[in-house]
């Protein structure tokens, strides 16, 4: 099982390295259902100039409409970077059943850097959490970005990549 979680969080690879082009914080995610990916996206914020054009949120848009609910029971997300509070939110929310994510994000992960949202019995779903998938190659993608960005002079750094991790 472990060969079909590393394909599909290389898919969500493909996704970080599409924002990495895009010159967004390298975060891709794909939503997986019966072997078949139903949502797939990267970060937009600064494309889109909206602060919630997470990969994940825009994931599960995709998913939902795939579907055509928002419950997306039975589902799996597999992303590259560990989900910050809001995508957090949006998974509990969904109902998605499975969480895979590379990377931990020290300065805004909450499924177990800072805190563990998606463990909180608290709430009224808690999915499966697995963590470090791929972890190397992940953070390898966001490094790369983040050092590009520092090695920008000053006027041309723009609002790109404040993600957790820079």
């Amino acid at each position: 099982m472990l060969d079909v979680h590393r394909r599909y969080m290389g898919y969500a690879l493909q996704e970080a390295r599409r924002a990495f082009e895009a010159g967004e914080a390298p975060v891709g995610c794909v939503i997986v259902q019966d072997d078949r990916i139903i949502g797939k996206a990267h970060n937009q914020r600064e494309t889109l100039q909206d602060p919630t054009a997470h990969a994940e949120v825009l994931a599960i848009t995709q998913a939902a409409a795939q579907l055509g609910s928002w419950r997306l029971e039975n589902t799996r997300l597999y992303v590259t970077l560990e989900p910050c509070p809001m995508c957090a939110g949006a998974i509990i929310l969904a109902r998605i059943s499975e969480v895979y994510f590379g990377a931990f994000d020290p300065k805004a992960g909450v499924c177990g850097s800072l805190m563990d949202l998606l463990g909180d019995t608290r709430f009224n779903h808690n999915p499966q959490v697995t963590s470090g998938l791929m972890a190397e190659e992940c953070g390898a993608v966001l490094s790369e970005f983040f050092r590009a960005i520092r090695n920008r002079p000053p006027r041309y750094r723009g609002n790109a990549g404040d993600e957790g991790l820079n």
